[in-house]
């Protein structure tokens, strides 16, 4: 069975605009903390919100607007430069007061017509997406005018068939979520566990409190011991399974006595932290540490081949990286310019917006990033190292700037053990990704094929159990 349309203007969907006016918030009313989240077209996606960095506005500013402020079960889509992008608003959104931007509409149904969250798939899908290339194709800076939205044809759906459909695409919705959670999680750990042994120092702090209470050379290398080995054991269990050093805070005599392999690593590498600190000209750093300009710790690699979007494939065997929030650009079936792998990978970065990912699978590149190595110290380290600076953040617009920028330098040896310590993570976030991207396929063919009566959603049910991945338990 096939569906009558309708047009959005007759379909009791309210289209609601920001305001535009006199009031609307200056740069210097932004902050990264307030009262009302205020988004910018990055935490607008083709994957839906991102708030990796938002900016808000005070309840002073807020209290002058007047529309643009989202209620549960808004939709809202990018309607100026990057068009398109669409992002639901309900209780998974953890801001409670949220405006939209000058280049953003509101779509706002009345749910006694619209399972909301059925809408937001059908304007994500084809049947919206391929109307609003075919009115914004050829235009210098593309537009989506409310007059040009009222004409989207929509498909007129009962609402409990709106509610059976939406079941199902969200089962599949649901996984790329959790997906999504667990990937932030392993990003998450490896960031803290690189703070906690390359910015805070926190294993050679340890090493110098225990001096400093009189503890024995032995004291001061099992304080350091205990450090470490809290990190990696959240690494272990993030990684679903053991990795070496990886030990319970008070329970290095069982470790010694279980796993004694392990443990004789776990002190080796506690070894490798210097017990007192040093004056450089990044401040004071552990004692025979360098400093090194960004320049000198980076390999940029000469690619050969670079993307253009036109060739590339929504699927295919090798991802092409480009810059921004989504960082996907598509996919081909030619030999690769790039091979990582777990021993050599490789990250990029956006001479524009410097949004990078490290990747140890097979990539290429679009025109728009640099693909880079570390240099004398493992990739893995090197990326977190640029992560880490503010500098990174300052000058990310500007390479010549970023490179001659300065940053701490520790010994081969405590970085090679980091690398080793958080490459499993990146391995299980990759495929993690891969099975998204199976994910996002399916979901793409399965709602054009129930609009159109090719499938029936009894049908879609049926083929959903066979063909959906097992269940897999969230990483806390």
């Amino acid at each position: 069975m096939s569906f009558e349309t309708w047009t959005l203007e007759d379909a009791e969907i309210r289209l609601i605009d920001g305001d535009r006016g006199k009031n609307y918030p200056k740069q210097a009313d932004f902050n990264a903390s307030g009262h009302c989240l205020f988004l910018s077209a990055k935490n607008v996606t083709s994957s839906g919100f991102q708030f990796s960095d938002p900016v808000f506005i005070g309840k002073e500013r807020h209290d002058l607007l007047r529309a643009g402020t989202l209620e549960r079960g808004d939709i809202v889509m990018t309607t100026r430069g990057t068009i398109g992008n669409v992002a639901y608003y309900d209780s998974s959104v953890s801001y409670p007061l949220v405006r939209i931007n000058s280049g953003m509409m509101i779509f706002r149904a009345n749910q006694e017509l619209w399972n909301t969250r059925f809408l937001y798939y059908v304007l994500t899908s084809p049947v919206i997406q391929d109307q609003i290339t075919s009115l914004t194709s050829g235009s210098a800076v593309p537009q989506l005018p409310a007059r040009d939205l009222k004409k989207f044809a929509l498909p007129k759906v009962p609402l409990s068939v709106q509610n059976r459909i939406e079941a199902i695409i969200s089962s599949l919705s649901d996984k790329l979520s959790l997906n999504q959670r667990i990937n932030q999680t392993l990003e998450q750990m490896a960031q803290a566990i690189f703070k906690s042994w390359f910015v805070d120092f926190e294993p050679v702090k340890a090493k110098i409190a225990a001096l400093e209470a009189g503890g024995s050379e032995e004291d001061v290398l099992l304080a350091a011991m205990q450090t470490i080995s809290g990190d990696a054991q959240g690494c272990a269990n993030a990684a679903g399974g053991r990795m070496p050093g990886a030990a319970k805070g008070d329970k290095l005599t069982r470790l010694q006595t279980e796993q004694p392999e392990q443990y004789a690593e776990l002190r080796a590498t506690a070894e490798l932290f210097p017990s007192a600190m040093q004056d450089s000209e990044l401040g004071e750093i552990p004692e025979g540490w360098g400093v090194k300009p960004v320049g000198e710790i980076l390999n940029r690699l000469k690619p050969k081949r670079r993307f253009t979007k036109k060739q590339v494939a929504p699927a295919g065997s090798v991802p092409v990286f480009e810059q921004g929030t989504d960082i996907l650009l598509g996919f081909h079936d030619d030999a690769p310019g790039f091979i990582a792998t777990p021993e050599d990978p490789t990250f990029i970065f956006g001479d524009h917006t410097c949004i990078t990912h490290l990747s140890c699978q097979s990539f290429d590149i679009s025109q728009n990033v640099i693909p880079l190595k570390g240099r004398s110290r493992p990739t893995i380290w090197t990326y977190y190292a640029l992560q880490g600076i503010q500098t990174f953040q300052e000058y990310r617009r500007h390479w010549a700037e970023l490179i001659v920028k300065e940053v701490i330098y520790p010994p081969a040896d405590i970085c090679e053990y980091f690398s080793e310590t958080v490459s499993s993570l990146i391995r299980l976030k990759e495929q993690l990704d891969t099975e998204s991207t199976s994910l996002k396929e399916i979901r793409a063919a399965l709602l054009p094929k129930l609009l159109s009566g090719e499938l029936s959603v009894i049908d879609a049910e049926d083929q959903l159990t066979e063909e959906e991945p097992m269940p897999r338990e969230e990483i806390n």
